[in-house]
């Protein structure tokens, strides 16, 4: 492949990682506090309906509509996970169940197919969408330019959430107590740490993301709404997240190679290359998919990857 070739596969690779970053990183969250939340599709796809009606019945200044729009989003991922905490930690019902009925909620027959036949917005182009901007005046640089600065706002704060994460994960106490409520919340609490407290922010905070990882679609990669637009999407950012260790950059960069992986076929294809049938690269990301939950869901991968060892598991003081 040519050096254009590259370039371009490197671009697509990150507007399609994007979505799958900011969700992840939300699933990564709630997991290091011991709550599995399967809901991630469901809260993209509240998060994208959401955030597109925002955006098409506001009105104001491009910014401040987008501003609202991914505010939009977030509240209504979040509204999605307080729901998923509220009966994964409280009434501790199993969140394996918890997490597949939001997702079937929210799905392509469900709430947020709902929200679009309401307010009219299915199928429509949409009036504002996040552009990709001349960082510093240097999209022109070779290679670079357009791989580093020439992205649109949301790629960046994706990348800048990613670093705060990992800071916040592994420099800051509280990361630290996080990272004791997902491994034994007993001790956790024996300590004086508020698991229930860390668990509910955690999973909520993780909703939001998964609702601006959802916004990502329809507020910068194509501005409109579909039944089902988000695609699986939710269930790739769940594998990304065994994926990359728990790890937030590791996270970044498995996020960009699921993108190049979907991008791959399409860029080949629009320049004449048509090696394999675009539909092979696209299904390589959810036989991904599936290959590393299964794998991880043996004891061994267990142990050796580094998982929460309270993950799924409800907790209470009484029961311990």
């Amino acid at each position: 492949m040519n050096r254009n070739i590259v370039i371009a596969l490197i671009v697509t690779a990150i507007g399609n990682g994007t979505p799958l970053v900011l969700a992840g990183l939300g699933e990564l969250l709630a997991e290091r506090s011991g709550v599995l939340n399967l809901g991630v599709e469901g809260m993209m796809l509240m998060g994208a309906v959401s955030g597109f009606t925002v955006s098409q019945k506001l009105g104001g200044p491009a910014a401040l509509v987008l501003l609202a729009a991914l505010l939009g989003a977030a509240a209504a991922g979040a509204v999605m996970a307080l729901i998923h905490a509220f009966l994964s930690i409280t009434v501790r019902v199993n969140q394996i169940v918890s997490g597949l009925a939001l997702t079937i909620f929210a799905g392509t027959a469900g709430l947020s197919s709902y929200v679009g036949q309401v307010w009219k917005v299915g199928g429509i182009h949409g009036l504002h969408q996040y552009k990709a901007v001349d960082l510093f005046g240097l999209k022109n640089l070779p290679i670079v330019g357009p791989i580093v600065f020439h992205e649109d706002p949301l790629v960046y704060f994706s990348v800048i959430l990613v670093a705060v994460a990992m800071w916040y994960l592994f420099r800051t106490r509280t990361g630290l107590y996080l990272r004791s409520v997902g491994e034994s919340p007993a001790a956790a609490d024996a300590m004086g740490i508020n698991v229930t407290r860390y668990r509910y922010a955690h999973t909520v905070l993780g909703g939001a993301l998964a609702g601006l990882g959802g916004a990502y679609f329809t507020l910068a990669l194509a501005p409109f709404w579909t039944d089902g637009l988000t695609a699986g999407d939710g269930w790739i950012a769940i594998a990304l997240v065994i994926f990359a260790f728990w790890r937030p950059d590791l996270l970044l960069l498995g996020a960009y190679l699921f993108g190049a992986f979907v991008a791959l076929g399409p860029t080949l294809q629009a320049r004449g290359i048509h090696a394999l049938p675009s539909e092979f690269f696209s299904a390589v990301p959810y036989v991904m998919t599936v290959v590393v939950l299964v794998a991880a869901s043996t004891g061994w991968a267990k142990r050796r990857l580094g998982t929460p060892a309270a993950l799924g598991v409800p907790y209470s003081r009484e029961g311990g």
